[in-house]
């Protein structure tokens, strides 16, 4: 790797990804090599050029290219400021092996849906206890992907299921705090995780990992009104950490867990009118406030 060159490699809590890597190369060139995991990859700046199966290919910032596992191919700058790439590998749970004379054959997609899903997957995986989001993102970019190598790529058809949408919700209350695998769930609901996420988006208007999140800010509030430390509520309430809770419960309040617990102080008694007030001391039960 050059002096300039730049890796950041991780292995996610992620079913079906193997590994994480995001780099900024500028004047290394990648032998000749195999992976045993499929090449998810995109790139942000620059361009790639690599040789698969003795056929060149390049890949632009708009497209996508998917490389087989077991396929020999190399790696280089097209440009001489060299590249920026994002790279997830990916095992045979998504994509089965009898794809792989497909991939070489079209192993570029220029689609602009299917990037711009895998860099949301890419953002979602950057933070920690988002799986279910980053799950439920990876199913419908290797339903694309099939799509794609067998020629299939169409609009699919959203199929009502609402006795499947409640019965995920139901599960997702259930265990809300510990969580839920998409992989898990769609064993125990008997449903294909992309029809199991279409199933609930159309009945509830959000996704499964939305709901999940919004099930345990709800749980969090009450206890920071408890009285209990954000630190404990965000592991008591099923969040990764702190920053974890910090950052949903202010996208969803506005207002930090700490600023939140410090509202929680009763406020002060408002006096009673006196004699010579002019407010009307209506009873309760009359001014619909009972409960």
């Amino acid at each position: 790797m050059g002096a300039g060159s730049e890796i950041v490699a991780w292995r996610p809590s992620v079913a079906g990804v193997s590994e994480v890597l995001h780099a900024h190369m500028t004047d290394h060139t990648y032998p000749m090599h195999t992976h045993a995991a499929w090449t998810l990859l995109i790139v942000d700046d620059g361009m790639v050029r690599y040789d698969l199966d003795r056929h060149e290919h390049g890949v632009l910032r708009r497209a996508v290219s998917l490389l087989p596992p077991h396929v020999p191919h190399n790696g280089s700058a097209a440009t001489p400021t060299g590249f920026r790439k994002r790279v997830l590998y990916l095992d045979s749970s998504h994509l089965a092996d009898d794809l792989i004379g497909r991939a070489v054959d079209h192993p570029e997609f220029d689609d602009r849906a299917l990037r711009g899903r895998v860099h949301r997957l890419h953002t979602s995986l950057l933070r920690p206890g988002e799986e279910l989001e980053a799950e439920s993102r990876l199913a419908f970019i290797a339903e694309r992907l099939r799509g794609h190598l067998l020629g299939r790529v169409a609009a699919p058809a959203v199929l009502r299921d609402v006795g499947l949408a409640h019965r995920l919700r139901d599960l997702l209350d259930a265990r809300f705090v510990e969580g839920v695998t998409l992989d898990a769930a769609s064993a125990l609901l008997h449903a294909h995780p992309t029809h199991l996420v279409r199933a609930f988006g159309r009945e509830f208007g959000i996704g499964p990992h939305q709901y999940l999140t919004g099930r345990r800010v709800d749980l969090a509030r009450g206890l920071l009104l408890d009285g209990m430390p954000p630190h404990t509520v965000a592991v008591t309430a099923g969040f990764y950490d702190q920053s974890h809770l910090n950052r949903h419960f202010k996208r969803a309040l506005g207002i930090s867990p700490g600023r939140f617990a410090r509202t929680g102080a009763r406020p002060a008694t408002t006096a009673r009118p006196t004699a010579r007030s002019t407010a009307i001391d209506t009873p309760a039960s009359a001014r619909g406030d009972i409960d």
